[in-house]
């Protein structure tokens, strides 16, 4: 035993338990018990001791164990009874009840029932004793289940019930008990002995125990049903058929399997069921509504048969269908011909004359059927197909049908039955199903005025009945209105779907197997499918189809429900789909034509379809008798309007509806289309025509790829889509592309004919769109692209009729119809092109070419928009075909060359893109050949004048264009050469002259030209945007990429090219318009600098210029090769000067940047480097060579570009240059001497004053000027003394052009600030150049010295007289107003300043040198500083005069011993009296110095002057005999004037005493006074000028002494003015420093007449002593001090005698 230790001591302790409660129940009432328990507590004991398998040991005592409990249940005591029925319970559950036992327990419960006692208990007693084992068998089961029948039947209801359940499970334990039995023996299955012919019931002999249980119980049953005596179940007293027949249905249905293995229970079936069943269906066969008003109700109470009244009784009638239910799905292969009774009855119960309940039932039942296709099939097999059988299959089917036809046919109202139950079934409604659930709008059918609601039923596939599980319902229930129309729309689905589901499983299965017995006998045929399969398959659909097709066309009319609609579709699409793999054109067509009809509005005038279905719709189908009309769709169904649209036809008509149903419908059409198009066959044409109707109703436009899009609003006025049909439309639309996607699987004949329907439709719908702009239909077009699509792979047997079709389309006068006709053809081309074809399009080239063609023949057609489609398709074909072209390119770039100016923007626009794609990304993929095409078709879209940006793109793409030829050279000129050489070939075996530019140049060369030519002539455009991008392009292109070309290339690019270009330009320029333009078209502001022809003009003309000068820059050792390249030199030269000499500011001032250029072209050689002396002492450099221009022709290319890399270049000798000999060294010379003379002319034109010229600009002349530097490097060699006055002239004229006043604020500095102008700077550097070069120069240069001296004083002049420009008037910088048009003089100081210091340094230099000395250079410098030493404060800028003091000095310091040196040969006579002159005019000058001069300035120009008086004690009254004497009295007369300064009248009282010059005066009394004493007198006459000058001094200050007494006595009280008080103070300084200087010198220098003076001051000095002011009391002070040295007289007078 499996059971533990503990579970069998618990069980024991239990046991013992009971037991002893049992002994203390019963000790008082029953003896007998409590002795027998107290023995069973020692038995237990003893049983417990002596075994180890205590429950084994158990069991087999179990009657005498069991004993005492069973007397307990004798007492009939309720307390003890129950404690008894717990412990039997409790021994049951452990299993230790042995069949003996169970027999006594069985009785003793069984007496218990009889007295009524615990009936409960006893039924669990029961319940427990048979679940827990298999003990009990035979009688005692009998017994058993008896005994629960009878507790059945008690009054207590909760036992009744409780019986009924154990019953039910009693009966199913019996049946379990066998089904495991069975199991057991499974292995050893002895051959049951044949049964002979119609055995009775005795042979249950062969059965073993379980199983004869089983049959005798399920005998019973049948009796009991029957109301006949029970064989085995005695004891029954009474019995229910409804109980019965519950019971027997669930046997049937639990067990199928015991009835199929055992013969002994099938022949229970065929015997004693199916006849039971037939017996009791006949009062509901017989039973027609309202024929007769029949008995009572049968009850239920009797053990007999309910009473025969011929009216059906709910109960046992809808349990009958559920045992036939059963009998069918289980045993319809044993009861073939009972089950075509059942089935028969099943359809006659259909009938509109049976009970509405008996009619609900019914169709619950046959749902039931119709989820079983194999089942269907069956019957198909077994009744249809045989001869002279029912058919039973299409009758179910055609029952449905008008089952369904009936509910909508109104009942009669003669009726009253009917019409209560209709009532009762309407009332009922609201309640059930749909109502309570919320749903707004409840799902119905509706038709001619009935409504139907529509309910949800059951799970798609299940068929859950309602009423068929009615069991505890005795009256028929009142069923709701529309129940019975929604089981059997279910049944109708649910066949379909069965049917369809299964035998596509099959068709699939059975192709599957084929293709795999294929591939595995390659070579044997297929096997042939089971040939009774098929015609099964083809009778089930020809049996049902008429009635599914009425059914569902009349349901679908009526459905006012989407999803229900969405069923019913889906049904006749499946149908129609499983027809057309069948084969079975008939019912095929019939489904789609409902689909089509259902799609479109009603009463739609679509011939294809009426013409179709007519035939079909007539027929009438008969059914046993009834006859199933296929009801004509009804108009009237309220549906919801989702589309207005107008119907396609040629005249306009009204509009037509289409409502959300129609759009569904629509949808399933697409959906066949689209998943069964393979079975179609001839429908294509029903389906292509109904869609093309509904997409044009929709307003569905066709979009890319042939795809439709819903359309917008505006394109169809009469349109009106609302939004629930917006959201669906995209959808629509992917379906019906996928639709023709699917075109691909078609073999080549259907696509021909899918592809000539739509060739026909498209036509019909071009020949509608004639004559009228109405939108045309664009279906067909759209489906012809997408079908074309598809079928790239045969795109060759479809190309010519697809395009040929689509190319008329493109002509048609209807702008949307040839829209969409070039949308279609140029999508097949570029799919064309990208397919993967295979061959691929590269090696098939007449595959390519043919799918080209029609792209060529689209330029013929003249709507531009056409053209515009052909351009953008060219474009995205280059894109994506771009690299496979080949031999299509000539083609490809015809059309887009084929422009012309008068075809508007957009169109050039998009030609262009796609020459810009052509360029960037495909030059090298196309054949050389095809290069000029390109540069031409380039130049073309540069000419043309709609679009100026794409002019000036098409220039940089031409740059692009030469910089791939220059990188593809070699290559490009081995292609050509090959072309060329077959192309000359050709002509010379025809005999043909090849006439082409450029020619004979070899063809590599022919192709720049033809590039430099189409450049050159956008370089004279109107247009000045091309001209200037045009320009620059050709000189990049000429300078980065020339060298490629030969030699005699150069000489056409020279000449043919370039001064070709540059004298149309001048023509231009000169020729040019000067009105004012506006604006530059649109809203573009012109800047004023551009605003007239002639500026843009100029502009072109600048670039030309600087573009041909840089060429002949870099290129020139390639061009000095040509020959007549001085002749060329000279043009350019002439060029340059018209140029220059141009009235344009701009282009004046461009020539000469140009000028510069070419004259830069050689830059110095490094010493170390130089290879040539003999070049070297000409002053000639050797030319150097450009990097780029070192590599001719045939040499490697090197393109260096770094700085570095060009550095080394130049300064080692380059390898690959010639050595320049002699001759190139003088042709040099000639060059630029040339240069020289234009220069010449240039500067002489530009700078003649007015009224002759222009007045030419600063920039202008500063250029002009700044060439002149680089020029002379080269000329210095033969520049001579003309020269140099020429250059004087155009300096001096350049200096002195004035400003215009607008000009001003941008090059003159603020007027205070001291800079130079650039041109200023540019003439003092000229100078300066000139100048060092003589200085290195030869000693015959030097005689140039002085004039330069000249000119450069003459512009120191300019300091104080600015220079006269003709007769101009000029204002004064400051005065002048910017914004008018006025002249204004420059300020000439800075430059005059910078002037002068060049002088002093170059004079500090030259000073000795003959010329300069005999030039009497130092004169001249003199007499030119007189003029502002004059002036001084009154010159225009004040550090003039310092400047001139300053560089007077200098050259004086300098000049003056060399003046001293040669003053016997009298070249410096003049000098002296200009230099007297020039010191007066300083030192006493006229000018008054400014009011705001600070005290400190006043100091610093006080010192200026005391530097003059020291250079003069130094230098000149030291030398006094090398010195004319004139000039020293002039200098002793200025000391003496400047010794007592009178003072100027303008000081203020407090700055008297500085602004008396004191310093000034004392320096020039000190000199007076040092020369007067001075020892070494040489000769007479110099002691005389100093003594007359000192006698003079002491005169004066007498005077002025002698005035200020009388002045002071006069005034009395008033003060005198401050200048006569400063003027006694400075007379009283004077003398006492008179006196210091007579002390300190010897007494015999001095006269004895000046003592004399001397004295005579004393008493003046005396008189001053009463002055009042205290100044010049100390001032007296100081005076009288000395005098007291003369009160002694000397010594040696006395003692001489002498007084």
């Amino acid at each position: 035993s499996c059971v533990s230790p503990e579970a069998v001591k618990k069980l024991l302790e239990n046991m013992q338990t009971d037991l002893r409660s049992l002994s203390m129940e019963c000790k008082k009432k029953f003896p007998p018990v409590k002795e027998a328990a107290e023995s069973g507590i020692v038995k237990i004991k003893t049983i417990a001791a002596r075994n180890t398998e205590v429950l084994a040991a158990l069991k087999e005592n179990s009657s005498e164990v069991v004993q005492p409990f069973l007397m307990g249940c004798g007492t009939k005591e309720p307390k003890i009874t129950q404690l008894c029925l717990a412990a039997i319970q409790r021994l049951m559950t452990h299993e230790v009840v042995s069949e003996a036992a169970a027999g006594n327990i069985i009785n003793m419960l069984w007496q218990l029932m009889e007295n009524g006692l615990e009936e409960l208990k006893l039924l669990q007693t029961v319940l427990v004793l048979l679940t827990t084992n298999t003990v009990v068998h035979d009688e005692i089961l009998s017994k058993a289940i008896v005994l629960c029948f009878r507790l059945h039947f008690t009054k207590d209801t909760i036992t009744n019930n409780t019986a009924a359940a154990t019953v039910r499970q009693v009966v199913t334990v019996v049946f379990e008990r066998m089904v495991a039995e069975d199991d057991r023996f499974k292995g050893i299955m002895e051959q049951p002995p044949p049964i002979q012919g119609n055995t009775n019931r005795r042979s249950v002999s062969t059965l073993r125990p379980s199983a004869k249980d089983a049959y005798m119980l399920f005998q019973d049953l049948c009796q009991l049903v029957n109301a006949d005596a029970p064989y085995w179940l005695v004891g029954m007293t009474e019995m229910t058929r409804t109980f019965g027949l519950e019971l027997l249905e669930s046997v049937l249905n639990d067990f199928p399997g015991v009835f199929l293995q055992h013969q002994e229970f099938s022949f229970l079936l065929k015997e004693r069921v199916c006849p039971l069943v037939i017996k009791l269906f006949s009062p509901n066969i017989k039973f027609r509504q309202g024929s007769s008003s029949g008995g009572g109700g049968g009850g239920g109470g009797s053990s007999a048969t309910p009473p025969p009244v011929e009216k059906p009784y709910f109960p046992i009638c809808m349990r009958l269908l559920r045992v036939v239910s059963v009998l069918i799905k289980h045993f319809y292969s044993l009861l073939v011909t009972e089950c075509e009774i059942f089935l028969s009855l099943l359809v006659k119960f259909l009938d509109g004359e049976k009970p509405q309940w008996l009619r609900a039932v019914a169709v619950e039942s046959v749902h039931r059927l119709c989820v079983h296709p194999h089942l269907l099939r069956s019957f198909c097999q077994s009744y249809d197909m045989k001869p002279h059988s029912t058919k039973v299959f299409r009758d179910i089917v055609n029952a449905l049908g008008s089952f369904i036809q009936s509910l909508f046919i109104t009942p009669n109202a003669g009726n009253p039955a009917a019409a209560n139950t209709a009532a009762g079934a309407s009332q009922g409604a609201p309640g059930s199903g749909v109502a309570g659930s919320g749903v707004p709008t409840q799902a119905a059918f509706e038709y001619r005025g009935t409504w139907i609601p529509l309910m949800n039923v059951s799970v798609q596939g299940s068929a859950k009945a309602t009423y068929l599980e009615m069991l505890d319902k005795v009256e028929p229930p009142s069923i709701p209105e529309g129940y019975a129309m929604s089981v059997a729309f279910s049944a109708l689905l649910d066949l379909v779907r069965g049917i369809t589901t299964m035998i596509e499983r099959e068709l699939g299965r059975e192709e599957e197997e084929a293709i795999q017995h294929r591939e595995s006998h390659d070579h044997n045929p297929a096997v042939a499918s089971v040939p009774g399969c098929q015609e099964v398959r083809e009778e089930m659909v020809s049996a049902c189809w008429c009635g599914l097709l009425a059914a569902l066309s009349l349901l679908l009319d009526a459905s006012t429900d989407e999803t229900a609609t969405e069923n019913i579709l889906k049904a006749e699409l499946t149908m129609a789909s499983l027809c057309g793999r069948l084969g079975l054109v008939t019912p095929r067509d019939a489904f789609i034509t409902a689909i089509c009809k259902a799609s479109l509005p009603p009463h739609y005038a679509l011939t294809v379809l009426n013409s179709n279905t007519s035939s079909l719709y007539s027929k009438a189908y008969s059914i046993q008798g009834q006859t199933v009309q296929i009801i004509s769709p009804s108009s009237e169904s309220h549906q919801q309007v989702v589309a207005v649209g107008q119907p396609l036809t040629a005249q306009p008509q009204g509009t037509v509806v289409l409502t959300a149903k129609n759009i569904q419908c629509m949808r399933t059409l697409l959906n066949l289309a689209h998943c069964h198009g393979a079975v179609l066959g001839t429908s294509w044409q029903l389906v292509l025509a109904t869609l093309q109707h509904l997409v044009w109703i929709l307003g569905l436009k066709p979009g890319l790829g042939g795809a439709l899009k819903p359309g917008r609003a505006a394109e169809g006025p009469s349109t009106v889509l609302t939004t629930a049909v917006m959201t669906d439309l995209p959808i629509i639309a992917n379906v019906l592309s996928r639709l023709f996607e699917s075109s691909q699987y078609l073999d080549d004949v259907s696509l021909h004919h899918l592809i000539n329907a739509l060739c026909s439709l498209s036509a019909e719908a071009m020949e509608m769109a004639y004559g009228n702009n109405k939108e045309p239909s664009l279906f067909a077009v759209a489906k012809l692209l997408e079908t074309g699509l598809v079928n790239m792979d045969r795109i060759e047997i479809l190309w010519r009729p697809l395009t040929g079709h689509l190319l008329e389309v493109c002509q048609h006068p209807n702008s949307r119809m040839r829209e969409w006709g070039a949308e279609a053809l140029t999508a097949l081309i570029k799919a064309g092109l990208a397919y993967k074809h295979d061959p691929p399009l590269t090696h098939n080239q007449r595959v390519q070419l043919l799918l080209l063609s029609p792209l060529k023949e689209l330029s013929n057609v003249l709507h531009a928009d056409i053209r515009q489609k052909q351009l953008e398709s060219v474009l995205q074909i280059l894109q994506s075909q771009g690299d496979s072209l080949g031999p299509g390119w000539p083609l490809v770039l015809g059309v887009i060359g084929a422009i012309r100016n008068d075809q508007g923007e957009s169109l050039i626009r998009t030609a262009f893109q796609c020459l810009q794609l052509v360029v960037t990304d495909f030059l090298p993929t196309m054949p050389c050949t095809c290069l000029q095409i390109v540069v031409d078709v380039a130049g073309s879209f540069g000419l043309q004048n709609q679009e100026l940006n794409i002019s000036l793109t098409s220039i940089g793409l031409l740059w692009n264009i030469s910089d791939y030829f220059f990188q593809r050279g070699e290559a490009i000129t081995l292609d050509l050469e090959r072309e060329e050489a077959a192309v000359q070939k050709q002509a010379r075996e025809r005999g043909e002259t090849l006439n082409r530019p450029f020619h004979p140049a070899p063809p590599f060369d022919c192709l720049w030209l033809c590039l430099y030519a189409k450049l050159g002539e956008l370089c004279v455009d109107l247009r000045p945007a091309v001209r200037k991008s045009a320009g620059q392009t050709l000189f990049s292109t000429i300078a980065a990429h020339g060298t490629l070309l030969q030699q005699a290339t150069w000489h056409v690019v020279v000449w043919k090219v370039l001064f070709h270009l540059l004298d149309c330009v001048r023509r231009s320029s000169t020729t040019a318009d000067k009105e004012k333009i506006e604006s530059g078209g649109g809203n573009i502001l012109i800047h004023h600098s551009r605003d007239t022809a002639e500026k843009q003009w100029a502009e072109t003309w600048v670039l030309t210029l600087a573009g041909v000068a840089r060429i002949f820059n870099t290129k020139r050792y390639l061009l000095q090769q040509l020959g007549d390249f001085f002749k060329a030199w000279e043009v350019l030269l002439d060029h340059i000067q018209s140029a220059a000499l141009s009235k344009n500011n701009e282009v004046s001032l461009a020539a000469l940047k140009s000028f510069q250029e070419i004259l830069q072209i050689v830059t110095p050689v490094r010493d170390s480097d130089r290879p040539m002396d003999a070049l070297a002492s000409l002053g000639v450099p050797p030319v150097l060579i450009d990097p780029l221009s070192a590599s001719g022709p045939g040499r490697p290319l090197v393109r260096s570009d770094s700085l570095v890399e060009r550095l080394t270049r130049y300064n080692g000798a380059d390898p690959q240059a010639p050595p320049p000999g002699e001759e190139s060294a003088l042709e040099d010379s000639a060059l630029w001497w040339s240069a020289w003379n234009t220069w010449f002319r240039t500067g002489t034109d530009s700078t003649r004053p007015p009224p002759h010229s222009f007045v030419p600009s600063q920039p202008f002349l500063t250029a002009l000027v700044q060439i002149f530097p680089a020029l002379y490097q080269h000329i210095k060699a033969g520049f001579s003394m003309d020269d140099l006055r020429k250059l004087g002239v155009i300096l001096h004229g350049a200096v002195s052009v004035p400003i215009s006043s607008d000009a001003s604020p941008f090059i003159l500095p603020s007027y205070t600030e001291a800079v130079l102008t650039s041109l200023q700077e540019a003439v003092l550097t000229a100078l300066d150049v000139l100048q060092k070069a003589i200085c290195v120069g030869p000693e015959s240069l030097q005689v140039m010295y002085p004039a330069i001296f000249q000119q450069l004083l003459l512009f120191v002049e300019f300091s104080c007289k600015p220079p006269q420009y003709g007769k101009m008037e000029t204002k004064h910088v400051a005065n002048a107003k910017y914004n008018q048009a006025e002249w204004v003089a420059l300020n000439y100081v800075p430059f005059a300043e910078r002037s002068l210091e060049v002088v002093v340094d170059l004079y500090q230099k030259t000073a000795c040198h003959k010329a300069v000395i005999s030039e009497k250079v130092l004169q001249n410098i003199v007499k030119t500083l007189r003029i502002p030493l004059g002036l001084k404060y009154s010159c225009p800028s004040e550090s003039t005069w310092q400047l001139a003091v300053s560089s007077l000095l200098k050259v004086l310091s300098i000049g003056l011993p060399v003046a001293r040196q040669h003053s016997s040969s009298g070249k410096f006579d003049a000098m002296w009296p200009e230099l007297a002159h020039a010191f007066e005019d300083f030192l006493f000058t006229k000018s008054t110095p400014p009011d705001n001069l600070s005290i400190q300035e006043f100091q610093k120009n006080e010192a200026i002057d005391v530097e003059v008086v020291q250079l003069i004690s130094t230098e000149v009254l030291p030398f006094a005999n090398f010195i004319p004497k004139d000039f020293v009295g002039q200098i002793m007369t200025m000391l003496n004037k400047g010794s007592i300064h009178s003072q100027s009248s303008s000081f203020t009282e407090a700055e008297i005493d500085v602004r008396m010059r004191e310093e000034f005066s004392k320096v020039c009394f000190e000199t007076l006074l040092q020369f007067s004493f001075s020892n070494k007198v040489s000769t007479p006459q110099e002691g005389y000028i100093s003594r007359m000058a000192l006698s003079v001094l002491l005169k004066r200050s007498q005077d002025v002494l002698h005035r200020y007494v009388e002045d002071e006595r006069l005034s009395g009280r008033c003060p005198l003015p401050r200048q006569q008080v400063t003027e006694i103070i400075f007379v009283l300084k004077a003398i006492s420093t008179l006196m210091d200087s007579l002390k300190k010198t010897q007494p015999e220098n001095v006269d004895g007449g000046m003592w004399a003076q001397v004295i005579a001051l004393y008493p003046t000095l005396v008189e001053c002593i009463p002055c009042s002011s205290s100044e010049v009391g100390l001032a007296l002070k100081e005076a009288l001090g000395p005098f007291k040295d003369f009160m002694q007289p000397p010594v040696s007078r006395i003692h001489n005698g002498e007084s």
